[in-house]
């Protein structure tokens, strides 16, 4: 695993609409694979707060405690993956 795709897995672990199951779709990493990656990388504090972020009530990082409406894995508001910019306005 690159750099570049391990600083994407972090970034995609804190958002809390990405859903685990989007990480294992794109990298093919468990959950439990991205915790021990959380784990090595981040600072010891930096870990303890998104672990108590994702087992909280409003983080939406499993399909089932997510609401039903929400059917992607990505904003909207979100361009194509090559293309990742949100235009200015």
């Amino acid at each position: 695993m690159t750099g570049t795709d391990t600083d994407r897995i972090i970034e995609m672990a804190w958002e809390d609409k990405t859903p685990f199951e989007a990480i294992r779709a794109q990298f093919g990493l468990s959950e439990a694979e991205v915790i021990v990656c959380m784990r090595r990388e981040l600072k010891p504090s930096s870990f303890r707060n998104w672990r108590k972020r994702v087992n909280s009530g409003t983080s939406q990082k499993h399909l089932l405690k997510r609401n039903g409406a929400i059917n992607r894995f990505k904003s909207s508001r979100q361009r194509a993956i090559s293309n990742n910019k949100i235009s200015k306005r």
